[in-house]
């Protein structure tokens, strides 16, 4: 049984890296503009990421996937884990970045999780 679960998780962890390497081109991107264009305004926030993760090795790997895009870094995970605590360099909508995390990287490690 567990045999025939490789491939599906597989193919998880290879969504999760397409994801993560088009979300690191994306604010790579972001991040270089703002520094060339110094003109631009951004706005840092300090945002609270409700978790529906449970397994720490998830919520280390979404931590390390957060700090690893250009543009935020995971500050700290809360005691009952189940909040991540997040810097973005520019975040207009603290909901638009929280729905970004959620729906990219930690929806797909909670097929993972199953």
């Amino acid at each position: 049984m567990r045999l025939l679960r490789l491939p599906f998780k597989l193919l998880i962890w290879l969504q999760l890296a397409a994801i993560f390497l088009i979300e690191l081109v994306k604010s790579s991107l972001s991040v270089a503009w703002a520094v060339v264009n110094p003109r631009i305004e951004l706005n840092p926030a300090i945002i609270a990421v409700p978790l529906d993760l449970k397994s720490d090795i998830h919520i280390a790997t979404l931590a390390n996937l957060v700090s690893l895009t250009p543009g935020t870094t995971s500050l700290h995970v809360s005691e009952d884990r189940k909040t991540l605590y997040v810097h973005a360099l520019d975040c207009t909508d603290p909901d638009a970045t929280i729905s970004g995390i959620k729906t990219t990287f930690e929806s797909i490690l909670l097929k993972s999780e199953a």
